[in-house]
């Protein structure tokens, strides 16, 4: 392709001389634009655009202007295009000027042949074209280092800076300016995250050995102001075209932020979200680690599997949050409760697991877990409300109980469990017996999650006496279980789990629901009209809506709420009184009867009996057991027969047996009695035998 040569001579002769030279030339084609004076050229480039003007060709001494001054009016006007300065007998001088100026060569107008001129534009034009290209690659490495996000910084090969982009000047607080000429180690200074008194030149290393490096883990960059950033890195030599190093490159980039996360995501792999303690993963490898050491040593350890008592009562009633801020003071406890060496782990839920890494004798770990059982069960204090909580331990010791900690944990966890069958806030020692009793409980639930569907419960009555007018009173509703494969399954044996399971509220409501509707069928079959008591747990009775589902299976069964009696436990009572306040007098502002079970066996205090509305007290069965047999158990039920009379409530006794207790209730003026001596929990159709009529002819609803 042809290039463009823009010629200024005042020469006529000349510049045909040019042309000539230019047009027969073995360099190439060039087209030659002719003018006479430089205010021409200046007019050309500036009217015409230069953009196809490749080359300019200037003789300095023209008729309207003179040396220099042409040149610098041209390069004014076109100072990117390449100029070849024609220079006349006596006039290099001027020539010579012109290049140190900035023009690319001259040449004596008496080498005008087709062979010098071509060449030496032709020369220029390559020169021109690749400081043009150099240029370029220049800018778009420096463009490109600008803009990049990673930091740069470049040395000679004696560790001077040479460069530093401005994500560099960032992280190092020092300018470009600053820096360059410095020493590396001057500008930068970096130490070990462990030892700040260790320095690290990466860029001395590369230069020394020739060979890219990285810099260790943990390096770390510290500003002239005190500022450290955690820094990752890439250091290279950087060679000439012989291979012979002239200096270093470093690439680097702060890692701070993402050091913290990834630190923070590794926390997070190995320890609970909300009591920050070690979680299932970082136990499993502690656990391990402790029975590798503990095989070497020939000792023992111990597991201690933690499990808080009906703790989704709490989050039924009072919510997650409460919830959440009680496990955190359980963990609190749990941790000052054992030695700085233990290790206490969150498994999830309400469930802790607490490594003694070395016990010289099972009885160490059951110190340790009367210790729990202590500052567990004392009142937590959490947003305006008194929790108090128990726990359930189950005790796995090594190598007895396992020799892997899978098994060691899975032992614990069964006599955990056992714990709870055996009435909760108590450790168990595990036993192989016990997984005979854990595989009977995993079948039972299993089985408990489709009774309600398939049909299977049903309820029993048993009545309750007057026992001076030996009349019948009332009847208590009492659940059983046809369970298909096991036949009848009595509520101690199901009940439990149905609680820890979650099943309880759905069973309850089922209970209450059926029992209404029966009490209904008498009613209408014009029967003695009784009340039933239906026991109520402290889960129902926290539940949402619970007062809510009561009036509306009330309505729904037509039935008048004086002839509804709930039992409930000291339980009910026990944790966050106030809103079971709120809930029992709305029960009893709708008519219901409320009787306080099992009074003696629990927490037993007599501001129950001032705080809460119930009508009844209901002794439990074992003090009745005792009655006749057992002068402290005879004083204790003298002695809440007179309670319930100060406070008139109506007093029940419960599991009465025999004459001779039946006689003795007599004799302490016991309103009411309970029990096999009496009559056995019966089927509906049966107990309509008692109320007097026949059950064929009940009305249905």
């Amino acid at each position: 392709m042809p290039q463009t040569v823009l010629l200024i001579h005042d020469d006529a002769a000349k510049a045909q001389t040019v042309r000539d030279s230019l047009f027969n030339s073995p360099e190439g084609f060039f087209i030659v634009e002719w003018v006479e004076l430089c205010s021409e050229a200046v007019q050309l480039l500036r009217k015409d655009g230069k953009e196809h003007i490749d080359a300019i060709l200037v003789n300095l001494f023209l008729p309207d202007s003179h040396g220099l001054e042409t040149f610098n009016r041209i390069v004014q006007v076109a100072p990117d295009i390449p100029i070849l300065v024609l220079s006349g007998p006596g006039r290099e001088d001027a020539a010579k000027l012109a290049v140190q100026r900035g023009a690319q060569d001259y040449l004596s107008e008496d080498h005008l042949d087709n062979y010098s001129l071509p060449k030496a534009l032709r020369n220029m034009l390559e020169r021109s074209s690749n400081a043009e290209a150099l240029f370029r690659e220049k800018e778009r490495a420096q463009v490109t280092l600008n803009s990049i996000g990673d930091a740069v910084v470049c040395t000679d090969v004696l560790g001077n800076v040479t460069f530093l982009n401005p994500i560099a000047e960032a992280l190092t607080g020092c300018a470009a300016d600053e820096a360059i000429g410095r020493p590396f180690a001057q500008v930068f200074r970096i130490v070990d995250v462990l030892d700040h008194r260790r320095s690290i030149d990466p860029m001395a290393l590369v230069i020394e050995t020739n060979k890219p490096l990285n810099l260790p883990d943990g390096s770390i960059l510290i500003r002239p102001d005190g500022v450290e950033s955690a820094i990752e890195d890439s250091t290279a030599p950087i060679h000439d075209r012989r291979g012979r190093v002239t200096g270093g490159v470093m690439v680097f980039h702060d890692v701070t932020q993402a050091r913290a996360m990834s630190q923070k995501l590794s926390h997070l792999a190995q320890y609970d979200y909300l009591t920050d303690l070690p979680n299932r993963l970082l136990l499993n490898d502690r656990l391990t680690q402790a029975i590798s050491v503990a095989h070497r040593h020939q000792q023992q350890l111990a597991v201690l599997f933690v499990d808080v008592d009906r703790f989704k009562h709490v989050n039924d009633s009072l919510g997650h949050l409460i919830g959440d801020k009680l496990l955190l003071s359980i963990a609190h406890r749990l941790v000052a409760g054992v030695r700085s060496s233990d290790t206490i782990s969150r498994q999830g839920g309400d469930e802790f697991v607490i490594l003694l890494s070395s016990v010289a004798h099972a009885a160490d770990a059951a110190l340790s877990a009367q210790k729990i059982l202590t500052v567990a069960g004392m009142p937590h204090r959490v947003e305006g409300h008194d929790l108090q909580v128990t726990v359930s331990i189950g005790i796995g010791i090594y190598p007895d109980d396992g020799t892997d900690a899978e098994t060691l944990l899975k032992n614990a966890d069964i006599a955990m469990l056992n714990a709870k069958d055996n009435g909760r806030n108590n450790y168990q020692f595990f036993k192989p017996a016990m997984n005979e009793h854990a595989m009977e409980r995993q079948s039972i639930e299993g089985s408990l999650r489709h009774a309600l569907e398939r049909r299977e419960f049903v309820l029993h009555y048993q009545p309750k006496l007057d026992l001076m007018a030996e009349t019948l009173t009332g009847a208590e509703a009492l659940i059983r279980w046809r369970q298909p494969e096991r036949g009848i399954v009595y509520p101690q044996d199901f009940i439990p789990i149905a609680e820890q399971c979650g099943y309880i509220v759905p069973i309850g409501r089922w209970v209450l629901r059926e029992a209404c509707r029966q009490r209904r069928r008498w009613l209408d079959a014009h029967l003695a009209a009784i009340p039933i008591a239906i026991n109520i747990s402290a889960v129902e009775l926290r539940s949402s809506n619970f007062v809510a589902h009561v009036r509306e299976i009330l309505q729904e069964t037509r039935l008048e709420p004086q002839y509804l009696e709930f039992e409930l436990t000291e339980t009910a009572f026990m944790q966050d009184p106030q809103p079971t306040i709120t809930v029992l007098r709305a029960l009893k502002d709708m008519g219901i009867q409320l009787t306080l079970d099992d009074f003696g066996t629990g927490y037993s205090s007599l501001s129950y009996l001032k705080r809460f509305p119930i009508d009844s007290l209901k002794i439990d069965k074992s003090f009745v057991h005792g009655l006749c047999t057992d002068s402290d158990d005879s004083k204790l039920v003298s002695a809440v027969i007179n309670l319930g009379r100060s406070f008139h409530l109506q007093v029940v006794a419960e599991g009465v047996e025999t004459r001779e207790q039946f006689l003795a209730l007599q004799a302490q003026d016991c309103a009411e009695g309970q029990g096999y001596y009496f009559h056995r929990p019966i089927p509906a159709d049966e107990f309509a035998k008692l109320l007097g009529a026949d059950p064929s002819t009940t009305v249905l609803t």
